[in-house]
């Protein structure tokens, strides 16, 4: 089982910049999928960054490419933990949401079903 708690969230005006965090740990953290998810009320979570730790490929949904960037690295301070990012530039109006990190075993898919880790999420408001 894995555990996951991310931190960053707030307010911010259009155009400016947050950074996501999300502490990672749990006996099965290697050959995962870590992703973020982000949901407005009455929508659908969706899915908009990913990462796999081996080989560390990142993915990213339209919606964010180029604005957006995940990166994940060990934490050094723990013996099976990570240290999960994202950047957040560029912001819009439209990036508000609730934020949350997620883990899956394996291959790294966009649907949040399919994801069985959560965070408690953190909020980001764009004015």
């Amino acid at each position: 089982h894995v555990q996951l708690v991310e931190s960053g969230g707030g307010s911010v005006q259009a155009g400016g910049s947050l950074r996501l965090s999300c502490e990672v740990s749990g006996r099965s953290v290697n050959d995962n999928c870590f992703a973020w998810f982000r949901q407005v009320p009455g929508r659908e979570r969706e899915g908009i960054a990913s990462v796999h730790t081996e080989p560390g490929t990142t993915y990213y949904a339209d919606s964010v490419k180029g604005r957006f960037e995940l990166t994940i690295s060990r934490d050094s301070a723990k013996i099976a933990a990570y240290m999960m990012y994202l950047q957040m530039n560029s912001l819009k109006p439209e990036d508000s949401a609730m934020y949350y990190c997620a883990a899956r075993p394996q291959s790294c898919t966009w649907s949040a079903g399919d994801f069985r880790s959560w965070g408690q999420g953190t909020q980001v408001t764009v004015s």
